[in-house]
């Protein structure tokens, strides 16, 4: 029983590690839920705070799991620095890069046109970016961080660890708007490949900088920018893409988005293929050890 709870060092094994993590952020919501019912103003301050709200609740939970392990607080990729900063600005041009291309591949299929929305000025540009922004720390801290680190770090490794949560973030938006029939089957697998290049960013980098750079691009090129939906949320965008019904939804994504279409599979393949080539931190794709 011992070794299956200890390893041989006498840690508490990774699995049990993020177990905790997922029970503990479950008990602090569940918390959080009931307090802001109860504390008068702080139900809409939370509301008000949107993605962030999460964002801060998960990362507090990775850092009282890591105190714990007598580690620093924001060892789960969160070491803002220069470096960090450098990541993050290259993972927000990528994600811009990744969806621009995927509509312009779209777009040379004749499936769509852009009509410029003049109801998005500059301010909402900037509004979107902070919202996304919010989303893309909260995800990525709850998907990329604790758990899924000490997963790979542990017995069911990298891959293992990579295709479980590539599973779980697909499986996750199933509750989306516009999730149904073929949308869901694009969703399904562009989702699951976007987990696993963002999953690949973390683990190349040993940070979240890169994958919450990503993210951000991503969504906010998607929807704010090119004004499809942002997996299939409506996104009011500078742009506004008008569909050619006659065409198929996997060509231009239909009411999900760009993240339902054969382009953008085909296009984060090749992002995958691009970043596992590339050398990262210290060439090797892996987190850091459990014990400091």
């Amino acid at each position: 029983m011992h070794s299956i709870v200890f390893n041989e060092r006498g840690e508490l094994r990774s699995g049990w590690k993020a177990l905790g993590f997922a029970l503990l952020f479950m008990a602090t919501g569940a918390a959080f839920t009931l307090l802001a019912r109860t504390v008068p103003g702080l139900g809409a301050l939370a509301q008000r705070g949107g993605a962030w709200t999460g964002a801060v609740l998960v990362a507090a939970v990775s850092s009282v799991c890591l105190l714990l392990e007598r580690r620093h607080p924001l060892d789960f990729g969160l070491r803002f620095d220069l470096r960090w900063a450098v990541e993050f600005l290259l993972g927000t041009v990528g994600g811009v890069a990744l969806l621009v291309a995927v509509s312009l591949v779209v777009r040379a299929t004749g499936a769509f046109h852009w009509e410029r929305n003049p109801a998005v000025d500059l301010r909402q540009l900037a509004l979107w970016a902070g919202f996304y922004l919010g989303v893309a720390f909260s995800e990525e801290i709850l998907v990329r961080g604790y758990a899924f680190q000490r997963l790979a770090a542990g017995a069911l490794g990298v891959w293992g660890t990579q295709a479980l949560f590539a599973m779980i973030f697909a499986v996750g938006h199933w509750g989306n708007p516009n999730n149904v029939g073929a949308y869901r089957i694009w969703a399904t697998l562009n989702i699951a490949l976007a987990a696993l290049l963002l999953g690949l960013a973390m683990l190349r980098t040993r940070s979240l900088a890169l994958p919450i750079g990503i993210h951000l691009g991503w969504n906010w090129t998607q929807g704010t920018l090119l004004g499809f939906n942002v997996s299939g949320i409506d996104s009011p965008g500078w742009w506004r893409p008008v569909l050619d019904p006659a065409r198929p939804a996997w060509l231009h994504g239909g009411r999900f988005g760009l993240e339902a279409t054969l382009a953008c599979a085909l296009l984060c393949t090749l992002a995958i293929v691009l970043l596992a080539k590339w050398r990262g931190r210290d060439a090797r794709m892996e987190v850091p050890s459990e014990h400091p």
